[in-house]
């Protein structure tokens, strides 16, 4: 009987294992055959190409590859500044909601949802209107406040992504660690009041604690995602393309490979690259910030 229940709980699986099958596995072991092979003209060039076993060619050559190491690197850098600062502001929202009263911390965090509701392309086409020096707002209320900015000159096109991808991200990572501060036992905040613990100590003493593991579950995401950016710096090109070249980030070397280039296998062994880069990023980041808690 013990088997037969196992069994059938098992089978309530299968249709997610039957899409892990087909839209991960497959796709990833696909990308990692065609990497492992290149395309090589015949004879003069005059005739049709050929796939040779390249072996691990393409992976050296996208080790060497200064746009595809510089991306990386770029977009590492962004990720330092942009994903602490998100995440700042999403807990200090989350604490908020926490310490106001159910019916006004359920009207303020569906407001906060919205903008993680709006697709990232909308968003993103939304963000480059309102950045506009033509027909966006930000401009002429910088001039009234004695700012002279560009929001698509060089010094300005990260700076602008990132205030995107916050407001985009916020509302997101601040419904986690709310759904974690929610889990903290109440007993604790009495207790520590009636100790004279103020709320501001609370908050550090009690809530931070307990909501760690929250915190490093949206930052490893926020790290995935980060990586894998594509949209808003290719949606900024179209404006801008003097500043955002087509290798601004990892996926754009990786497009740009693939469907400008057409070469696929080299495109195939970045993708397989980028993928490596991630999962090691995730694992030492979870590794140097995990603990077991008391």
């Amino acid at each position: 009987m013990i088997r037969s229940l196992r069994w059938k709980g098992a089978a309530f699986t299968v249709p997610f294992q039957i899409g892990f099958v087909f839209l991960y596995v497959l796709p990833i072991g696909y990308a990692v055959h065609q990497s492992l092979f290149r395309e090589q003209q015949s004879g003069l060039g005059l005739g049709g190409s050929i796939e040779r076993f390249a072996g691990l060619d393409n992976y050296s050559r996208g080790l060497s590859d200064p746009s595809f190491m510089g991306s990386v690197l770029r977009v590492v850098g962004f990720a330092c500044v942009q994903i602490p600062l998100m995440l700042v502001v999403s807990l200090v929202l989350a604490l908020l909601l926490d310490a106001a009263t159910s019916r006004v911390a359920g009207r303020f965090r569906v407001l906060l949802l919205v903008p993680y509701m709006i697709p990232g392309v909308v968003a993103a086409l939304v963000w480059i209107n309102l950045y506009s020096p033509d027909v966006g707002p930000l401009t002429p209320w910088g001039k009234v406040l004695g700012f002279d900015w560009n929001f698509f000159a060089p010094s300005m096109v990260w700076p602008a992504i990132g205030n995107l991808l916050t407001w985009h991200g916020i509302g997101y990572n601040m419904v986690i660690l709310y759904a974690a501060l929610q889990g903290v036992p109440r007993e604790l905040f009495e207790a520590a009041r009636l100790d004279g613990a103020s709320e501001r100590r609370i908050a550090f003493s009690i809530k931070l604690p307990y909501v760690r593991g929250a915190l490093v579950l949206t930052c490893m995401l926020s790290i995935i995602q980060m990586l894998q950016i594509f949209n808003e710096p290719e949606l900024f090109r179209n404006i801008t393309p003097q500043t955002v070249s087509d290798s601004f980030t990892p996926i754009m070397v990786i497009y740009n490979q693939a469907f400008n280039a057409g070469d696929y296998h080299y495109a195939a062994a970045l993708s397989v690259l980028l993928a490596l880069i991630l999962g090691v990023a995730s694992f030492l980041f979870y590794r140097l910030t995990s603990r077991e808690v008391d």
